[in-house]
């Protein structure tokens, strides 16, 4: 006879639940294990203070206990009988049946915080902007866990986004009327309604759900202050100064997530037959639940019939994007407004200039320049948009950012309530200090700047590389803007001072466009060193960064052209040295050598880092892709020797990078000559430098190479470290055929401690 049928007919789900467990030999945290439930869920289910689970609960129990059969219908035959007698137990309204959330996806791990914070009770607050779906998520965490409440689920709009909110008195009034406080007993003040409720929920377990609260006013006197209870709050705000809450702060979903939103509401058929089209939607949604279910609702059979192409065409116009996120009487500009009407005035002014702010976040230091108030007191202002979930703070310290809808927002609330005087002025005055900045910060890196200045707003070459890296988004985005606008002078003088900075970050950053721009401004001024320069620049990065070879060479002729033609030798040479690169990458050895010799043998009137160093270089790696590796290592050598002669004409920043290339190639040149120890060796010279953080070997790769050389030498634990630690950071990079090189490199030592 099963354990199941060992229990009377007249035993409760929790009797059957705890001979069932005893007889399986598992504890109650061994049952939590297998079946996803909590240890205190199972506790209270076991002692009779909850009656039984819901039914995909109950479905998990039966798995993890190994139900089958006869005694699994039982099993669950026995929890809904609990369920029902649950539901009949409570009086009044103290239970409030919750809507079922349709299509309701892409938050199972906030579902399980919320799960485990039941086992605690307290306050758990659901804060985010609007349209992210705090209500959903809060209804679907209610449903889930009323099987750990026996006394039922008390759940109030409080209206907090509305011109009148629900006032703690009313909100307490209607919640002690659920739970069968008759109209005579009813208190007349807050605070005695207030020690009412937490009077009749001491001994209970009760959910309490306030949706939509206002601010930490509307919330205080509605806590329950029962061990026993749990109360979620959802709310706009962060509701900071409620003590001892916890918070959970909703992000956008992931892109995953977004459509599988689209095939929860609008039917798989859509995302299958266009997966592309859909995955544009949710993004032009900015992945927010409430805005790709409005999208959803013209992508449903039976509607307009469009397709989801169709749609996202039409919603490419930013123009027209808020005015088409809508769904029956709501739309997302409303949703967005009644926040911001909210705001103090101050806040409201710093909310729409900030949409002048092109990048895709920002520090207090930029939003001040941005909107015109002191940088000592914009912090304060921001605060109080990250509370109202109008701003959210990324994982950076201290930086801010616009969900994209609510940025479009922000810039229709400054086209319409910013005069055009102040727009022009605080747009102007905000490029300047960018592109100043940027300017400054790049030049630092010019081979001749031997130390930072003492006025320099960086005070290190470490501080203004991670400037530009962090603001990345808003010099990019602000050059494109000056460029439109006809700043010619302002975007040039930014491409010529950031080229050097650009030099072994060239997959970092989209620096064809930079030069790209550079070279129209130069053309607009009939500015021709500008011209000739700008063309040699991006010929580089055709060359190097987007694998433009054929364009990079027409580009080049051209610049050695208009460098001919004023005069300029420097470019000339600079100009013909990249040719012979983009030459060898093709193939066309002969002709690569011919024209990078010529280059090589002028550069000895230009200053070392100026010139020579790059001819110098090149010229070897001339020689290494054309296998003439003795040749190559010799050119190398000999170039590694005068940049260390001449260490004193640059700063330590561009030496250690020129050291480390230097090293990194001569290890390629050794590895190809079978000399492994040496290479070996040349590799971990480049390695301890650490100066290698650009895009001409990752520090994975650098590790692998080292690696394979000490293996060929026969130094066996030198190669596992190496391999080993390239490993680990290739895995993070996600570099599938290195990884498996690594791997076969590692699989081709012997196990630790075997004999050699």
């Amino acid at each position: 006879m099963s354990a199941f049928h060992t229990v009377t007919s007249g035993s409760t789900f929790g009797e059957v639940l705890l001979s069932l467990r005893t007889a399986a030999g598992l504890s109650q945290a061994g049952l939590a294990l297998t079946s996803g439930m909590s240890v205190r869920a199972l506790r209270e289910l076991e002692r009779g203070r909850a009656n039984a689970p819901q039914q995909r609960s109950t479905e998990l129990l039966a798995d993890a206990l190994g139900l089958t059969g006869d005694a699994r219908q039982s099993f669950l035959s026995l929890a809904r009988q609990g369920r029902r007698r649950s539901t009949g137990a409570v009086t009044g309204a103290a239970l409030r049946r919750l809507p079922a959330v349709p299509g309701f996806v892409g938050r199972q791990q906030e579902l399980l915080r919320l799960s485990r914070e039941a086992e605690t009770g307290g306050v758990v607050v659901i804060a985010g902007p609007p349209g992210i779906g705090k209500t959903s998520l809060a209804v679907a965490a209610a449903n889930e866990l009323l099987y750990s409440f026996p006394d039922g689920c008390l759940a109030l709009d409080l209206r907090g986004v509305d011109d009148h909110p629900l006032s703690p008195a009313a909100a307490l009034e209607q919640m002690l009327a659920s739970l069968d406080v008759p109209p005579g007993r009813m208190p007349v003040t807050l605070e005695e309604r207030s020690s009412l409720f937490r009077k009749v929920l001491r001994s209970r377990r009760v959910l309490v759900l306030l949706d939509n609260a206002s601010d930490e006013g509307q919330i205080r006197p509605l806590l329950t202050m029962s061990e026993g209870c749990l109360t979620i709050v959802t709310c706009r705000r962060v509701l900071a100064g409620l003590e001892s809450a916890r918070w959970v702060l909703l992000d956008t979903l992931t892109q995953d997530g977004a459509v599988e939103l689209v095939a929860a509401v609008a039917g798989e058929q859509v995302v299958r037959e266009e997966p592309e089209a859909v995955r544009e939607l949710v993004a032009l949604c900015g992945n927010l639940p409430l805005a790709v279910r409005m999208v959803c609702t013209r992508l449903a059979v039976g509607h307009d019939g469009r397709s989801a192409a169709a749609l996202a065409g039409a919603l490419r116009d930013e123009r027209r994007l808020l005015d088409s996120l809508s769904m029956g009487d709501a739309d997302l500009r409303t949703a967005f407004s009644t926040s911001y009407q909210a705001l103090s005035p101050r806040a409201r002014s710093v909310f729409r200039r900030l949409a002048v702010v092109p990048g895709v976040h920002f520090d207090d230091d930029l939003a001040a320049v941005a909107t015109g108030v002191p940088v000592a007191e914009v912090g304060l202002v921001l605060d109080e948009l990250v509370e109202v979930s109008l701003l959210t703070i990324t994982t950076e310290s201290v930086r801010f950012q616009f969900h994209d809808l609510i940025r479009i927002f922000a810039r229709e609330r400054r086209l319409e309530e910013e005069p055009q005087d102040v727009r022009d002025e605080l747009r102007d005055a905000f490029a300047t200090h960018v592109l100043d900045l940027a300017s400054t910060a790049g030049r630092l890196f010019f081979p001749d700047v031997l130390e930072v200045p003492r006025d320099c707003p960086f005070r290190s070459y470490e501080e203004a590389a991670e400037w530009l890296d962090r603001e990345a988004s808003n010099w990019s985005a602000v050059q494109r803007e000056a460029a439109a606008l006809g700043r010619h002078r302002q975007v040039l003088d930014f491409a010529v001072s950031i080229h050097c900075y650009a030099i072994g970050r060239e997959q970092k950053h989209r620096w064809n466009e930079v030069f790209e721009f550079g070279l129209h401004a130069a053309r607009a001024l009939r500015d021709r060193r500008g011209e000739a320069e700008m063309l040699n620049l991006l010929g580089a990065t055709q060359h190097r960064c987007t694998d433009e070879q054929k364009l990079a060479l027409t580009t080049l002729r051209e610049a050695v052209a208009v460098a001919e033609e004023i005069g300029h030798r420097r470019i000339v040479m600079s100009a013909k040295s990249t040719i012979g690169l983009v030459l060898a990458h093709l193939g066309e050895f002969t002709e690569a050598l011919e024209h990078i010799t010529f280059a090589y043998e002028g550069s000895g009137e230009f200053d070392y880092f100026q010139h020579r160093v790059w001819t110098s270089l090149g010229l070897a790696v001339c020689l290494l892709a054309a296998g003439r590796f003795a040749d190559a290592l010799e050119q190398f050598a000999s170039t590694l020797d005068q940049t260390r002669q001449n260490r004193d004409q640059t700063n330590q920043e561009t030496l250690d990078r020129m050291v480390a290339l230097l090293l990194m190639l001569m290890g390629d040149c050794l590895s190809a000559l079978g000399r492994w120890k040496e290479a070996a060796d040349s590799y971990h010279g480049a390695r301890t430098i650490g100066a290698l953080q650009m895009s001409y070997r990752t520090e994975g790769e650098l590790a692998l190479s080292e690696g394979v050389a000490r293996r060929r030498a026969g130094e066996v634990e030198q190669a596992r470290a190496c391999l080993t630690f390239a490993l680990g950071k290739l895995d993070a990079l996600g570099n599938r055929a290195q990884r498996e090189t690594t791997e076969a490199e590692l699989a081709l030592l012997p196990d630790p401690g075997t004999a050699q």
